[in-house]
């Protein structure tokens, strides 16, 4: 072969070769992308199903946990005496006098029933809201709001007064993932019951307030005058950028008349 020959048969071959080279990098790129895809719907399907399957596997066995520790949960009974500035009791006399302070108000002592606080990660409650079909039967309760204790069941937060108390108990549920107890908290609106039970008895309380917030808005976990229940969950869904919260009062239960007249 001359070599003109041969330089016209090397130009013939390099497209040739250079495009041989680009349909490996494409084809490179195209498993490249395959398997990407693979991976994220893999973690997709482990976010959203198999952690469910696994929280939900989880509630029997909490189940079982919270039913022994309401069994060796001790109750006790506190001694409230109503303060003067109480809006409730009845009028006496002017001299204060009996049973009643200076400002005509009863000053029978009260008795409020007080359960023991439950160890960190424990499961001592049961929330329902028959309104939302995931929570019609109810979903167990732990104590603490780490990790681990929302991958159980929904948490109540350490600090915060316990269900049926005086004060604001917090408690917090995925919205997306392992069991998402808390994904259609949204559809509730003023009014709506919301029901606890503890070794107590069951308390049942009322949706008042609804609020959007930031993460870093701490005021909603704060105490409150009466006895109040605040649920607090991701939003919006598939995002952790706010929380969605949910803030009922007592409307009934083994302490309801007590607390009432401690306002």
């Amino acid at each position: 072969m001359t070599d003109a020959e041969t330089q016209q048969a090397s130009a013939i071959a390099a497209p040739a070769l250079r495009d041989r080279g680009a349909l490996r990098v494409l084809h490179g790129l195209g498993w490249t992308f395959i398997y990407l895809g693979v991976l994220t719907l893999g973690f997709v399907v482990h976010q959203l199903v198999i952690t469910t399957w696994f929280a939900q596997q989880a509630q029997s066995e909490l189940a079982l946990e919270r039913v022994a520790q309401w069994e060796q949960t001790e109750i006790s009974d506190v001694v409230v005496v109503p303060s003067a500035e109480s809006g409730n009791g009845e009028s006496g006399n002017d001299s204060g006098q009996g049973e009643t302070g200076s400002a005509g108000r009863s000053a029978t002592p009260l008795i409020l029933k007080v359960e023991s606080q439950p160890e960190l990660g424990t499961a001592f409650a049961l929330i329902r809201i028959p309104k939302l079909e995931r929570l019609r039967d109810g979903w167990n309760v732990v104590e603490g709001v780490r990790v681990v204790d929302l991958r159980n069941g929904a948490g109540h937060m350490p600090g915060t007064a316990l269900p049926g108390q005086p004060g604001n108990a917090v408690i917090s549920g995925h919205r997306t993932t392992w069991g998402q107890p808390f994904h259609e908290l949204n559809e509730l609106d003023p009014g709506d019951r919301i029901e606890v039970d503890t070794a107590l008895g069951t308390s049942i309380y009322e949706v008042r307030e609804i609020h959007v917030v930031a993460p870093t808005e701490l005021w909603v976990t704060e105490p409150r005058e009466g006895a109040w229940l605040t649920l607090t969950t991701c939003h919006p869904k598939f995002s952790a950028r706010q929380r969605y919260v949910v803030m009922a009062e007592l409307v009934f239960g083994p302490n309801y008349d007590v607390i009432e007249a401690m306002k």
